[in-house]
């Protein structure tokens, strides 16, 4: 198989540089098992690979390589065993620590970087009320229409050195910490004794810790005191948030234009853009995948991809009967089939394979280019799989609601975590997304877990495996309660010690993993064309030819037991399973 075609076509690694052991070197040294031998082609890399400070590398600060974690020895031995990179850009955002955001702090309105980022009160002036906070809130025309990924309006006030607070667009993940007093903080305050102001700091700091509202604390005798003592708490605290940038600044475009010069110089072929579907903001929108703005944007950044031998896969999450997946697609674009992970579970909840086989051929017919996974660093996509009414006719949606909640049922039972859409008032609206390992989500049955694999090597696309799924990995509930609110995603992201893979490979759910993956990565039959043979809905029957050369995978989705039966020119092999 041509390296090209194994681009195209070959299995795919996703984790992060430490997922195993320490650093990348350590992913490398797994890499370079004998079992591991021609199993990937691709390495999807999460992007603590870069220097980032929230949301598991999300909120990058800069796209230079995180010397704790990678190293350039790390790409080169990559490159050896033939492993191409993929890479992501978060288009959306970046970290308040990132050198733009840091120099509009300290330069305020004589920053470079001064429309770098989106002032929330410029962008809606004119178009809401100021509210008591000094948040403007946008008219209810505009605010109803708003996609929201969180409660409450999207925005972090961050404090600048003059004493003002100024609120900036934050679409995604922000984390606040208030630091404990001292008496010698309130030094300052006219009217304290040094008994008082302990006395005052033991009540802020045991509110502190019991993370209660700071605003609800009873100062008691020293209540006149109240709003001079919350600022001086306000000054001490320390934030992160990733903040949403401006893409009508062209200083924006010129570090989309460094950024993926330098990933490509990392060896990147791959370039994931996430987020991208929120970068184009305009009053009057949604503010999620805005038309034209966001095509304009999207044909921009492909212009800057080609320049440096990029392949772009927009990430984007959004009902099926919203069709913005085949308008993607249609543009020539890799897609994420996002739906895979939700329809395996069904199809093997409910030993019914119409749903799914149904995909398969949309993706066949249409032609899509879609990278598949089951697990991966997120959630397990369940919105994705919902209808919706499109100018007041409904879309019907891969599945039912009724099926979905099924689904959503059926893995939280099994100890998954639920993640979901809010409205600008905070009021839920809509489920997005279950957090569970994909072993745990099948009830942890090695059986169906080895189908599942053996469906998504025979499926169209490229095949993204998460490391921790090859292990038969279970819900790491410790990690999920350790990381706090919003930690639901590290009950997937356990770290791997080498003990781990040594005795993991000592497993048949892991050596017959790996000899499935291995056979879809390096057999050119898989260059092919897909066949979905017509059977009974509890079956199963997909072939893959090339020329004279086959693969056939039959499955039993009541008895979970398949074989694959490969013909590579003379060679006739047969596997059960």
């Amino acid at each position: 198989m041509s390296k090209d075609s194994n681009i195209r076509n070959g299995v795919m690694l996703n984790a992060y540089p430490n997922s195993v052991g320490g650093n990348l070197k350590d992913m490398i040294t797994m890499l370079q098992m004998p079992q591991f031998k021609d199993v990937f082609s691709l390495f999807y890399i999460l992007p603590t690979f870069f220097n980032s400070d929230l949301d598991r590398g999300f909120s990058v600060i800069d796209y230079n390589l995180n010397e704790e974690l990678v190293s350039q020895e790390d790409l080169k031995a990559l490159d050896e065993l033939n492993i191409k990179l993929k890479f992501d850009i978060v288009l959306n955002h970046l970290s308040v620590a990132s050198p733009q955001f840091k120099d509009l702090l300290e330069h305020g309105e004589q920053s470079k970087y001064k429309d770098f980022f989106i002032n929330w009160n410029i962008f809606w002036e004119g178009n809401g009320i100021m509210g008591d906070d000094g948040i403007i809130i946008p008219k209810e025309e505009f605010l109803s229409k708003l996609f929201m990924r969180k409660s409450g309006l999207p925005i972090l006030k961050v404090p600048f050195p003059d004493g003002t607070e100024k609120p900036y667009w934050n679409t995604f993940y922000q984390q606040i910490t208030f630091n404990k007093l001292s008496a010698e903080d309130l030094i300052k305050v006219k009217g304290l004794t040094i008994e008082n102001a302990e006395w005052i700091c033991n009540k802020v700091n045991l509110a502190i810790e019991e993370n209660k509202e700071l605003i609800s604390i009873d100062f008691e005798d020293y209540h006149y005191l109240k709003g001079e003592i919350l600022a001086i708490i306000n000054q001490k605290r320390s934030y992160l948030g990733q903040m949403d940038v401006n893409a009508n600044s062209e200083l924006v475009w010129e570090f989309y234009e460094e950024t993926l010069q330098k990933v490509s110089g990392f060896g990147g072929k791959i370039l994931r853009l996430d987020a991208f579907a929120y970068l184009h903001k305009e009053i009057g929108q949604s503010n999620f995948f805005n038309k034209p703005g966001t095509w304009e944007h999207l044909e921009r950044i492909k212009q800057i991809a080609d320049k440096n031998n990029l392949t772009l896969l927009p990430e984007i999450h959004a009902e099926y009967g919203l069709h913005i997946h085949d308008e993607v697609a249609q543009k020539g674009y890799q897609i994420y089939d996002f739906f895979l992970p939700g329809l395996m579970i069904h199809t093997l909840e409910t030993a019914n394979s119409n749903v799914l086989l149904k995909w398969v051929k949309e993706i066949v017919t249409n032609g899509y280019k879609t990278v598949n996974m089951l697990g991966c660093h997120d959630g397990i996509p369940v919105l994705d799989l919902k209808g919706k009414t499109v100018n007041g006719l409904y879309n019907k949606g891969l599945l039912e609601d009724d099926e979905i909640e099924a689904i959503m049922i059926k893995i939280m039972k099994r100890g998954g975590m639920v993640k979901n859409l809010y409205d600008p008032s905070g009021k839920k609206i809509s489920y997005y997304q279950v957090n569970a390992t994909f072993f745990s989500a099948l009830g942890e049955d090695e059986q169906k877990l080895l189908l599942a694999r053996a469906i998504q090597m025979f499926m169209p696309g490229v095949p993204q495996v998460w490391y921790l799924d090859v292990f038969a990995g279970k819900n790491d509930y410790q990690a999920a309660n350790a990381a706090g609110s919003g930690g639901h995603k590290e009950i997937n992201r356990t770290t791997l010690s080498m003990h781990d893979i040594e005795e993991g490979l000592k497993k048949s759910i892991v050596l017959n993993q790996l000899k499935l993956i291995r056979l879809r990565n390096s057999s050119k039959v898989f260059n092919g064309i897909i066949k979905v043979n017509e059977t009974s809905s509890h079956m199963i029957d997909v072939v893959w030819q090339n020329n004279n050369d086959s693969a056939h995978l039959r499955a039993n989705l009541k008895t979970r037991k398949f074989t694959i039966k490969l013909k590579e020119g003379e060679l006739i092999e047969i596997m059960s399973f």
